[in-house]
């Protein structure tokens, strides 16, 4: 059991964000990002983002982000691509 604890933080991309925008496109193997993003930071890092405009999304394949993507989803108001679990025991322990 993984019982480490990190630090999540979903935010508006910033201009700052551009460099670990194309690392994360660089590591995932597509294109960048064009237009405006959600960005999902774990312990001050960037390791995944959503394009607002078409629903693109850009993460580190080498960080378990799954859930992390699924967030980004959530929080745009879209439905998630492959939906986990992860939303449903949120949802169940929010209750």
């Amino acid at each position: 059991m993984n019982t480490q604890l990190h630090d999540l933080v979903l935010r508006a991309e910033r201009p700052t964000d551009e460099d670990a925008l194309r690392r994360l496109a660089a590591l995932d193997s597509v294109r960048p990002l064009r237009g405006h993003a959600l960005v999902a930071e774990v312990d001050g890092r960037a390791v995944a983002a959503l394009d607002l405009t078409d629903g693109r999304v850009v993460a580190d394949p080498f960080k378990h982000t799954a859930e992390v993507v699924e967030l980004l989803q959530v929080r745009a108001g879209r439905k998630p691509e492959r939906p986990h679990r992860f939303i449903d025991r949120l949802r169940t322990a929010a209750a």
